[in-house]
């Protein structure tokens, strides 16, 4: 069998290169883009969040809260026994 180059067979190798080339700038745009996105949204719910922390802290501000004990259940108590020392 012999392979023979032909004017035609070369430009569709060469369409065929471009069209591969253009779609995975495309592909690369289109990931940069949600990576973007997915950054922005990240950032927007940390913002948020502090803005929510900051608020509530301001609201809180010179307010006194007493916090009742802590009370104690039958399983947080530990027995110790102790040996006399002679």
């Amino acid at each position: 069998m012999v392979v023979e180059a032909s004017v035609t067979g070369l430009f569709r190798l060469l369409l065929i290169i471009v069209g591969v080339m253009l779609l995975l700038r495309f592909l690369g745009q289109f990931m940069i883009a949600k990576r973007n996105m997915e950054e922005e949204r990240e950032m927007n719910s940390s913002r948020r969040q502090f803005n929510e922390a900051k608020e509530k802290a301001k609201r809180n501000a010179g307010k006194i809260n007493i916090l009742g004990k802590k009370r104690m259940n039958s399983d947080d108590i530990e027995d110790v026994d102790f040996e006399d020392v002679e």
